[in-house]
């Protein structure tokens, strides 16, 4: 029961009606059996820093944030972490004596699943399809892994550009190589972990992949291949390399987990990850 007691956390984003946090995060603070309460509070780009003010004012313990506010949260937040500067976005804000912190639980998220598999990440150069926001996140992921190289893959040869340059005077300057699509094949032929950060393949266009046949057929038995998306369950990309004798990763663990991430910052406590993971499947 809600009372005047309860203690709010929420997510904050134009749209976000469809998001999947509240089931997952309210499943969770359910079987803790805690007096909180996640809500979702649509908020408009000329709105955000009005939003904020408000949330201050009602003492909300946290929020998560989602498009089009990850990188226009930043300049009003007091402190962010390292690897939400790196990635340049936040989606996980919480309240403290400074003032509102943030950092990006995506990173995170990206890795828990890969280290349940034995692998040697500092001899892996992973390739990652994709060169927008969730490509950001990854890349951070992988260098977190120890991954001494990062290729990243892309089309547009100016969005490839700012991609590349956007990495100087950071840590990762030098490790972040971008490179255009002709040269998948050749990448996918020699990597041990290929990643889809693109929306290709996402319902409802699930027949679409963001590889052909010839560049997935390239790809080696036991590889890994990582696809963000989550709905279809299993991918027409992660389909066809599954064919190829790879191990296939979908998003599912990776929203599981960065959702979990954010709530055991704002709590304080170790969460029930499976309840999470469980409330996802029933409505995925």
């Amino acid at each position: 029961m809600i009372t005047g007691k309860t203690k709010l956390l929420g997510v904050i984003g134009d749209p976000v009606s469809h998001s999947l946090s509240p089931a997952m995060h309210n499943a969770a603070i359910a079987h803790l059996n805690l007096d909180y309460v996640y809500l979702p509070f649509p908020v408009k780009r000329e709105d955000l820093e009005k939003a904020i003010a408000g949330f201050t004012a009602i003492n909300l313990v946290g929020f998560n944030i989602t498009i089009p506010h990850k990188q226009s949260i930043i300049p009003l937040l007091t402190e962010i972490s390292p690897s939400a500067q790196m990635v340049g976005a936040v989606n996980t804000v919480w309240w403290s004596e400074k003032g509102w912190c943030g950092t990006n639980t995506d990173v995170e998220g990206f890795c828990a699943p890969l280290k349940h598999i034995s692998r040697s990440w500092s001899k892996i150069t992973p390739v990652i399809l994709g060169n927008g926001g969730a490509a950001r996140a990854v890349v951070v992921g992988c260098s977190t892994l120890g991954c001494p190289e990062i290729i990243v893959v892309g089309r547009n040869r100016s969005k490839l550009d700012q991609f590349r340059s956007s990495w100087q005077n950071s840590p990762l300057e030098g490790r972040v190589r971008v490179v255009s699509n002709e040269e998948l094949p050749r990448l996918v032929a020699k990597t041990e972990l290929l990643i889809n950060a693109t929306p290709i393949g996402m319902y409802p266009q699930v027949e679409q992949c963001p590889v052909d046949e010839t560049t997935i057929a390239q790809l080696q038995p036991g590889a890994i291949a990582y696809d963000l998306i989550y709905t279809p369950n299993e991918t027409q990309f992660l389909y066809r390399a599954k064919k190829r004798g790879a191990i296939p990763i979908n998003g599912l663990e990776m929203l599981v987990r960065q959702g979990a991430a954010a709530l055991e910052k704002w709590l304080g406590r170790t969460v029930p990850i499976e309840i999470m993971s469980q409330t996802l499947q029933q409505l995925i």
